[in-house]
């Protein structure tokens, strides 16, 4: 029979100490965090909305993307059609949460379900690739992924305030060259996860299928559909 008192010790830690080195591995990543929630809060603004609607977007939605593209699709008057039209496409680009909740479910399996639940609301790519890097290279403390997200969470609703209250002062963080700085940070993350040719075949499936459909199909299907790609090269390589 298993000891209780063993399985207790081989469980992963939850600390705060792990928390503050989640922190730590997205400083990074704040000057983009802050620029691109700036950029929203300034273009919500132009869109006509309100500050607390603003801030409800960002603090309840935290999805940069689907954010922008919201904005993007906002419509003074509405119609079923273009409401379905936009959950569709925010869902197609927030479909990618799915499979990166799915691979790090192993590892926050042993968190209380309320923290866990709460690991999953702060869940983006950059806390996700945080969380995968540093499994990966043996650590255990359940705190880093958590810390992380809720960094960038905390960021992320802080600077859509100057933003909002700025207007249109930094619309375009590509003008800055900002917006090359979360693909930079992703691109330093992954060198070290690299284990040879065959375990990154997934990863290169993925990006080539992406990149091809983004040519041939409009809109943000290549996000699932490069995910899915990647997902089913992963299985086809270790069925």
């Amino acid at each position: 029979m298993p000891d209780p008192s063993r399985q207790e010790a081989e469980a992963p830690p939850l600390t705060l100490a792990g928390a503050l080195t989640g922190m730590r591995l997205t400083l990074p990543l704040v000057p983009g965090v802050v620029v691109f929630g700036t950029a929203f809060g300034a273009a919500a603004a132009q869109k006509g909305f309100d500050v607390w609607l603003t801030l409800s977007l960002s603090a309840f939605v935290f999805a940069g993307a689907s954010q922008m593209v919201a904005l993007e699709l906002w419509r003074e008057v509405w119609s079923w059609p273009t409401l379905l039209y936009l959950m569709m496409v925010t869902a197609t680009i927030n479909g990618r949460m799915v499979l990166m909740g799915a691979a790090i479910a192993p590892h926050v399996k042993a968190m209380p379900r309320g923290i866990r639940l709460l690991n999953f609301y702060v869940l983006v790519d950059a806390n996700w690739l945080v969380a995968t890097r540093y499994h990966a290279d043996g650590g255990r403390d359940l705190g880093v992924i958590l810390g992380a997200g809720a960094m960038l969470w905390g960021l992320w609703v802080l600077a859509t305030i100057p933003g909002f209250l700025a207007g249109a002062l930094v619309t375009d963080p590509r003008a800055f060259g900002l917006d090359l700085v979360m693909p930079v940070f992703f691109a330093v993350m992954l060198v070290p996860l690299w284990k040879g040719l065959a375990p990154a075949i997934p990863w290169i499936v993925a990006g080539a299928v992406a990149l091809l459909t983004s040519v041939l199909v409009d809109g943000y299907a290549f996000i699932i559909v490069g995910a899915l790609a990647g997902a089913a090269a992963g299985a086809l390589r270790d069925g």
